[in-house]
């Protein structure tokens, strides 16, 4: 994977960047590695080897070193002291804690965006949700391929519904506690079926209507029955 080594700029940026800041080679490999572990391309538990995946993304040690310090942040990382790093394991009472912080934060964040949406916040659950569908109808019609679209689309049409809660801080959060419980499913190697389409064209329809009450009500369904399928896989005790 050397997606970085090939955008690398002569001042260690990335190439038609755009804003105030411009992306750098590290931002570019924290991506690519965060979305491994998430992706479960990185096992839980599994050591990084510096040298390793300084070949593998292409970066400096010293740059490895302060991205996967970094991840520990997040908790996607642990830091072992001299022994270098290794994927957080995963772990039940990870899942369930991360399913409730998720519940808590997304139900909060649907009662500040329905009551604060306008007509361009629902242009962009439309949107959403028209991506979100398409790639479910080819998931459900057999096409494993587009699991990796599935799992973006899922993301956007989860976000575009909070997205005019006007807090950076809330939206910020929560966009870390959905990945990590992200992480779970794609590791269960996990799509609900019709089930979970369902819940999305609901949620697409209270969101339409600004229901809170009834938008928050599929959630927490919606969520707690994605808990029960990771845990029926038995990939975790």
């Amino acid at each position: 994977m050397n997606t970085a080594a090939s955008e690398r700029g002569k001042t260690g940026t990335v190439p038609g960047s755009t804003g105030k800041a411009p992306e750098t080679v590290s931002d570019v490999v924290f991506r690519q590695i965060r979305q491994d572990i998430i992706s479960g391309a990185l096992k839980p538990g599994e050591k990084i080897k510096l040298e390793r995946a300084k070949e593998r993304y292409s970066i400096s040690i010293s740059s490895l070193r302060e991205i996967l310090s970094r991840l520990t942040t997040e908790n996607l990382v642990l830091a072992e002291g001299q022994r270098g790093f290794e994927v957080s394991p995963a772990s039940r009472k990870e899942l369930l804690e991360l399913a409730d912080l998720r519940t808590v934060l997304e139900t909060h964040a649907i009662g500040l965006s329905f009551a604060s949406g306008n007509l361009e916040w629902e242009g962009r659950i439309v949107a959403a949700h028209y991506k979100l569908a398409a790639a479910e109808r080819k998931l459900l019609a057999g096409d494993a391929s587009r699991t990796v679209d599935w799992v973006r689309y899922d993301w956007e049409f989860h976000q575009a519904i909070v997205s005019a809660c006007d807090s950076a801080t809330l939206m910020s959060t929560l966009s870390s506690v959905f990945d990590r419980f992200l992480r779970y499913h794609m590791l269960a190697r996990s799509f609900r079926g019709q089930a979970v389409v369902d819940d999305h064209k609901l949620l697409f329809e209270l969101a339409v209507k600004r229901n809170t009450e009834g938008a928050r009500a599929v959630i927490r369904k919606h969520i707690e029955s994605g808990v029960e399928h990771v845990l029926a896989s038995g990939f975790i005790a």
